[in-house]
């Protein structure tokens, strides 16, 4: 079980860690990484070692009506890692490495994958940042949803999975399918073995694996929108059935982390919430546990426990 939270804080630029034992206030936290670099969105454990990701620093749009947007195409994203133990932060991919740095996850055995949303593709490389790779590529060519976002391996089946959200509020969200390797003589713009496995999702993010099921938040618009999703994960050539709704309610939907032993779902949201949803009782009337409210917007979390601290 969970005994902590780390939680990327965007504005703050920073991670910190939340306890979920008895005894703490709903809020206190500590301080893991001062400084993670700008805007941290995805984040994972692999062992004793942490890794996440940076979009890069954003320029400042104006808008038509006055109102000013970001805009995070310059390539000046990365990959950081450090050891529990102190928390020292080191490059894996120096900023510049990758254009905007996303959801990111291992696959257990020496190596990350992430998505690159302004790059609009999924990469990989090992755990030290070597024999970096383009496993997706969408080419810009007038595609309503070429952005990557979410990211999540089935290692034990070789599956890559991951969202193309589409754009925002825009009901055109798909979640896809590949193999975690490149099929022979194939590259990253023209693989032949990607699958859509959804399509007509209004906004779908962050992804996680769990018992023969993929997880997502949606953070799109309502009544599908603002949601936490489940669906079994889909035969070869089958596409994915009816997404089960588990909760509704949330403040833009972002990071997700299941705690199997628990039977919980936690969700962070860019309205500044981690939310706990009892999965034993999810349902679309189930009311997510609010286990703290930060007042700054969130992106990525990932959940530790006392192996985490106690393995070699």
């Amino acid at each position: 079980m969970f005994d902590s939270l780390l939680v990327l804080r965007l504005a703050a630029g920073d991670i910190i860690r939340i306890p979920l034992t008895d005894g703490f206030g709903a809020n206190s936290f500590t301080t893991f990484v001062p400084d993670a670099g700008p805007c941290p969105d995805g984040i994972a454990v692999d062992g004793r070692m942490v890794y996440w990701t940076t979009m890069g620093v954003p320029s400042v749009v104006p808008g038509l009506s006055g109102e000013e947007s970001l805009d995070y195409g310059a390539r000046n994203g990365g990959i950081s890692g450090a050891a529990l133990a102190d928390g020292s932060p080191f490059a894996v991919v120096e900023p510049g490495g990758i254009t905007t740095g996303k959801q990111l996850c291992t696959d257990g055995a020496g190596r990350l994958y992430w998505s690159d949303r302004e790059g609009c593709r999924i990469s990989s490389s090992r755990v030290d940042g070597s024999d970096l790779q383009d496993l997706v590529i969408n080419m810009p060519d007038g595609s309503k949803d070429p952005e990557c976002v979410g990211v999540a391996v089935d290692a034990e089946a070789g599956h890559l999975y991951w969202t193309q959200k589409g754009p925002a509020k825009g009901g055109h969200g798909r979640i896809f399918r590949a193999g975690l390797t490149l099929p022979e003589g194939q590259d990253a713009r023209s693989r032949t073995d990607i699958e859509e496995l959804w399509q007509g999702l209004p906004e779908p993010i962050d992804l996680e694996i769990h018992q023969g099921c993929l997880y997502w938040t949606d953070r799109g618009a309502e009544p599908h929108g603002n949601t936490l999703n489940r669906a079994p994960l889909p035969a070869h050539d089958a596409k994915g059935a009816e997404p089960e709704i588990l909760a509704r309610g949330f403040q833009e939907a972002i990071g997700l982390a299941i705690d199997g032993d628990a039977g919980i779902a936690y969700v962070s949201e860019l309205g500044g919430r981690i939310l706990a949803v009892e999965l034993h009782t999810a349902g679309e009337s189930a009311a997510p546990r609010v286990v703290a409210d930060l007042g700054t917007p969130l992106s990525g979390l990932a959940g530790l426990n006392s192996i985490n601290e106690q393995q070699d």
